[in-house]
């Protein structure tokens, strides 16, 4: 799994964003020299080998209406926790899901979820929802609502091609 330098400037030219044009593809060729098909095949080849997880739009949750927005955190048994997580992370309304390291004594959860919803009810019937997918497999949980909007960026690498902190 290595990358070369157009590889790197195509994850440069890319880390802020895609070019909203009808072929963003073709624009990120033209600015670094090489064609539109050669940037999607070598953004496919990278997805393929783990360098690109995936691309996806961030979008503004206030503008679109959904105004709480909850990162319910779950106490999951082990043992079953992947295969629930897998039905989690397939529902529709919930945006992130991912299995961490609990920090005992302090922190034993070990699933997380993110759930948006106009308003705070919304997102605690979806709450119940996922709580009713868990069942007995679950222990403790909690649900800690966002206050503000954080920037939201993927990695990034330096100019010499490293990665770097945002």
């Amino acid at each position: 799994m290595t990358i070369d330098a157009i590889d790197r400037r195509i994850l440069t030219a890319t880390q802020a964003g895609l070019p909203l044009t009808a072929r963003p593809f073709s624009v990120v060729g033209d600015w670094i020299g090489v064609d539109e098909a050669e940037v999607i095949a070598r953004i496919e080849r990278m997805m393929a080998d783990g360098v690109i997880r995936r691309i996806g739009a961030a979008t503004n949750h206030y503008a679109l209406g959904m105004l709480a927005n909850g990162m319910s955190v779950w106490d999951v048994d082990d043992a079953r926790a992947d295969a629930l997580g897998e039905k989690v992370g397939a529902l529709e309304f919930v945006t992130h899901c991912y299995l961490r390291p609990r920090a005992l004594p302090d922190w034993p959860y070990n699933l997380f979820t993110m759930i948006h919803g106009p308003d705070r009810a919304a997102v605690e019937a979806r709450r119940a929802e996922i709580a009713a997918i868990l069942g007995d497999a679950c222990g403790e949980n909690d649900i800690l609502y966002s206050t503000r909007i954080l920037k939201k960026t993927g990695m990034r690498l330096s100019r010499e091609g490293r990665p770097c902190s945002g």
